[in-house]
């Protein structure tokens, strides 16, 4: 089965085809910006479902509906709109809509919506011989697979629950202690159609204020439904675990010697919460492998993780936009840059060469860059 999906928020269309794959995971989903590359998608390959935005750069989505019903007047259309009233509502009567999806929508609604309009699913396609090398497999990964796991009991509460967080700081303190949630909110926040002024976003709560609670919320939801959200397995459960109280750990330390040096903790969090996504990233993707049927073992997954982490984090950071700033303040967990005097990546090199036990005259020294002797 095939969906088509357009949408001009990259954003909201990946958060749209994980609705659609955790409800049939079988099926094949395209996602598209403009009007014209849908339409040219459509007419090389008819889909079995539409969903189309209804306001785009290049046009209306109803042109692309227009063209579909034009070849076929039973496949399954969805119209996701800001528009209410009654004229827009009958204007599009003859294209003979299934559904409409009103924005700013709330993900439990269109998973109802959605589960009632998909047809009948696909079996995946089974793994096959050139999928069982594992370190291939991370070489060769698009960018946009690339993702990190969730924490397990806010994914469970993610799932378990439909109602949304009355307010910004109530979002800021159920997310602040996950890297996934920091990395989507932070990299949507940076994103061009949420940084039109061009000011880099380095922190969650900003990004929850720029991306408003609806979308943000929208955008955590959907990182519970991906197929593999979590990990599960024993041993990758517990080198997830380990890196998560690792990554807090630094981000308790550097927000006590930011508070002492009278500097805003909120980047510095971020980065010590994102300083391990490469390895994360491994992890997810030994997760997904295994999920595959595909074996890995403990060997192959220890050198994936030395040969590999480092790669896929600078992927990331690319891929995600993520401002100089944070990335500064990320790499200086591993190392100072030579000649840096700013204060922020000085005190989050002290605070993983205290937890890492280092030498006390290179604490000692950084301590001094810091002013903090």
């Amino acid at each position: 089965m095939r969906v088509l999906i357009l949408e001009d928020d990259p954003w909201i269309a990946d958060l749209l085809k994980q609705i659609v794959l955790s409800l049939r995971p079988g099926a094949r989903v395209d996602c598209q910006g403009r009007v014209a590359d849908a339409i040219a998608a459509w007419q090389r390959e008819p889909a079995q479902m539409v969903i189309a935005d209804w306001n785009l750069p290049d046009g209306n989505g109803t042109r692309l509906l227009q063209a579909v019903r034009s070849q076929d007047r039973e496949v399954a259309l969805v119209m996701i709109t800001s528009r209410a009233d009654r004229d827009s509502v009958l204007e599009v009567r003859p294209l003979g809509i299934s559904a409409f999806i009103s924005k700013p929508f709330q993900v439990p609604k269109v998973l109802d919506c959605l589960r009632r309009l998909l047809p009948g699913d696909d079996a995946p396609a089974p793994a096959t011989a050139s999928d069982r090398d594992f370190l291939g497999h991370l070489a060769a990964l698009p960018d946009e697979e690339i993702d990190l796991p969730l924490s397990a009991e806010l994914c469970q509460q993610l799932q378990d629950t439909s109602d949304a967080p009355a307010n910004l700081q109530q979002l800021g303190d159920l997310w602040q202690h996950d890297p996934a949630v920091q990395a989507r909110l932070v990299a949507a926040a940076n994103s061009p159609l949420y940084n039109s002024a061009g000011q880099p976003c380095s922190n969650l709560a900003d990004a929850v204020r720029r991306l408003g609670a609806a979308t943000a919320l929208n955008l955590v939801q959907g990182l519970a439904l991906r197929p593999v959200a979590r990990l599960q397995d024993a041993d990758l459960q517990s080198l997830g675990e380990g890196l998560l109280q690792t990554q807090l750990s630094v981000r308790q330390r550097v927000t006590e010697l930011a508070r002492a040096c009278q500097l805003d903790p909120a980047p510095l969090q971020c980065a010590a919460l994102l300083q391990r996504m490469g390895e994360l990233a491994v992890l997810q993707q030994a997760q997904i492998w295994r999920g595959r049927g595909l074996e890995l073992h403990e060997d192959q997954l220890q050198r994936a993780l030395r040969q590999h982490s480092s790669e896929l984090a600078n992927r990331l950071k690319a891929h995600w936009r993520l401002p100089i700033v944070l990335r500064e303040l990320i790499g200086a967990c591993y190392g100072l840059a030579p000649g840096n005097t700013r204060r922020e990546p000085i005190l989050m090199r002290l605070a993983v060469a205290e937890m890492q036990n280092a030498d006390s005259r290179e604490v000692q020294r950084l301590r001094r860059l810091a002013g903090l002797a």
